[in-house]
């Protein structure tokens, strides 16, 4: 089952193609590790919330963009041996030294599928979310997902994954955690739904709105949804380790 290592990064938007070639140089030795699929997706419409946002979230300040970015691995072993192999190998260091971003504000965290429907393939938009869910409300979450998940493909999206926290840690600045205001009963879910291009992304979100198929079953939401931080992202790499 897919392991998803999850990223949210603010970037100085005079940094950007910086930020790209720092990547780019980066992917062929995260291929190395294990890593299946690489993405880096900056942030196109990330709007403020009333509680919280993504912004917030990496204490995002004027002139930066926030970026939604994953590592993809088969499983959470071969996750753990590359975590391994990247504290050790010194071409890591190297990369640190001259990073074109503030790494202390970038937050991460490990995270299990629950979700994972379609075929994907080349990607031009993405829709990415961050949110706090009950412990208690896991399976209820991922029966509305995963039937979400099969709508959304009905209006052209080619990909859904919904992940539940597994290792997140507490970081200096901000964190998973922190950011959405998570209670010691509740878990974290990072998602996204992969788009062929922000077109059909559009057109469908004013449909799905409409559609009485994407409310609860039982009425009620099983997640607190002021707390939920969502944007729209273009991708700048998308990277798979074929």
């Amino acid at each position: 089952m897919t392991y998803v290592e999850g990223f949210l990064t603010p970037v100085p938007i005079a940094n950007k193609d910086a930020y790209i070639a720092h990547a780019s140089k980066a992917s062929a030795m995260f291929k190395e590790f294990g890593v299946a699929r690489f993405v880096e997706t900056w942030g196109d419409d990330v709007p403020d919330g009333k509680v919280n946002d993504l912004k917030k979230s990496v204490q995002a300040q004027d002139g930066e963009a926030v970026l939604f970015s994953w590592f993809e691995y088969p499983d959470k072993a071969t996750r753990d041996a590359a975590g391994e192999k990247m504290m050790t190998d010194p071409r890591m260091a190297d990369m640190g030294k001259d990073m074109p971003f503030d790494g202390k504000r970038m937050i991460y965290g490990g995270f299990a599928s629950i979700v994972d429907q379609g075929t994907g393939g080349a990607m031009g938009y993405l829709d990415g979310y961050v949110l706090p869910v009950p412990e208690g409300n896991k399976e209820a979450y991922r029966k509305m997902a995963e039937k979400c998940a099969a709508i959304f493909q009905e209006y052209g999206a080619t990909r859904v994954l919904e992940a539940w926290a597994d290792d997140v840690p507490d970081g200096k600045l901000t964190d998973y955690n922190r950011a959405t205001l998570k209670k010691d009963d509740e878990g974290v879910v990072y998602s996204w739904i992969e788009w062929p291009d922000k077109a059909t992304r559009d057109a469908a979100w004013p449909k799905l709105m409409q559609d009485e198929r994407m409310k609860p079953d039982d009425g009620e939401t099983p997640f607190d949804g002021q707390r939920m931080m969502w944007g729209g992202f273009a991708p700048i790499i998308d990277d798979v380790n074929a």
